[in-house]
């Protein structure tokens, strides 16, 4: 699961017949703090988030899949809660896997 940031909707009026009936949402996938971590991307909204909401995406399609149970599904994306709130303790210091001299 990926925690991220709703930016906005899409509208589209021809799509595959599996989108029909479901919103889609441009997230931003986010840290703890709220800080961009990935690209945004496209997922589906299940749960009704809008704008602005913190959300958790689900990225796997087999998971997808089984959640919307259709063995045929072109989704890899799907919205599937709405954070309320992160309380993460941070440690000081280096981040594991950043540059060299980069901290929080």
């Amino acid at each position: 699961m990926t925690l991220c940031k709703v930016l906005g909707n899409v509208v589209s009026t021809v799509k595959h017949p599996t989108y029909r009936g479901h919103k889609l949402m441009i997230v931003q996938p986010v840290d703890e703090a709220g800080r961009p971590t990935e690209p945004s991307f496209l997922a589906v909204d299940r749960v009704q988030a809008g704008p602005g909401d913190l959300v958790l995406v689900m990225r796997e399609g087999n998971g997808v899949r089984q959640l919307i149970r259709e063995k045929q599904l072109p989704i890899r994306s799907l919205i599937v809660g709405i954070v309320d709130a992160v309380d993460a303790r941070v440690p000081e210091g280096p981040v594991p896997g950043a540059r060299t001299g980069e901290v929080r």
